[in-house]
């Protein structure tokens, strides 16, 4: 499988080259919304019932290493993967994830020294949605980390930047090329995307982005799964998966 995603080397260069001239802003946040999202297509789901892991998947998805169904189990020390137009939408303890095409996901329960738990989550490529209702998680992709406080996180990753928007919540994100780039973001609505580039000036990896490529009713549909709701309306019904990305 490959865990990165192919937009073609015109559009890579050209979206570099914007972000390297400030050009990228999320200004326009509003109308990227709503023109993301996705048809309505049903009730609000139930919250998956204890012992259930997985609430739908398409086309070629492994969990560690073996062809995943409706009755796998996905737990701390899971590893996921997607092929070609494959997803799934699954739940871990009161944790909700959308994993899209051709991504690998590797779930995992640290201590700090504290003894304090923290889910630990490693994205080697590809895109994920995901809610948290557990206090402390940290993402790691190939060009940051991320520490989560009651997050909702959108994530893609490329081969020359990764993308996070903190849909609700707290980030604290550090690039791991570069320790002066580091941001903290609090949100309530998809209020500051940012890429993180893998080259550039000591303290500007971390850049302003558009709104893009995820929707309120994929937020809702996966808080839905673990038993909550989004801080902020949503007008209409629920939906399922928009589109396999």
């Amino acid at each position: 499988m490959s865990y990165r995603n192919t937009i073609n080397d015109h559009q890579r260069r050209r979206l570099l080259q914007a972000l390297a001239g400030g050009a990228l802003t999320a200004t326009g946040v509003g109308a990227a919304k709503g023109a993301e999202r996705s048809p309505l297509l049903g009730r609000r789901p139930s919250r998956l019932p204890a012992g259930q892991s997985v609430y739908s998947l398409r086309g070629e998805v492994t969990v560690d290493g073996v062809g995943a169904n409706r009755s796998t189990l996905i737990r701390p020390g899971s590893v996921v993967e997607t092929g070609d137009t494959s997803r799934i939408i699954f739940v871990v303890d009161r944790d909700a994830f959308y994993l899209r095409s051709n991504s690998r996901l590797e779930i995992e329960e640290v201590s700090d020294s504290t003894g304090a738990a923290t889910r630990a989550l490693r994205l080697l490529g590809g895109k994920l949605l995901s809610v948290f209702g557990s206090p402390r998680h940290r993402i790691t992709t190939p060009m940051m980390t991320l520490g989560i406080r009651g997050t909702g996180v959108y994530l893609e990753s490329e081969t020359d930047f990764d993308y996070v928007c903190t849909c609700y919540g707290e980030t604290d994100i550090r690039a791991l090329n570069d320790k002066q780039s580091r941001e903290q973001i609090k949100t309530t609505h998809h209020d500051a995307p940012r890429y993180v580039l893998a080259e550039g000036e000591p303290g500007q990896l971390i850049k302003p982005a558009p709104f893009k490529n995820h929707t309120d009713q994929e937020l809702a549909l996966i808080e839905a799964l673990v038993g909550r709701t989004p801080p902020f309306s949503i007008p209409g019904d629920y939906s399922g998966p928009a589109r396999p990305y």
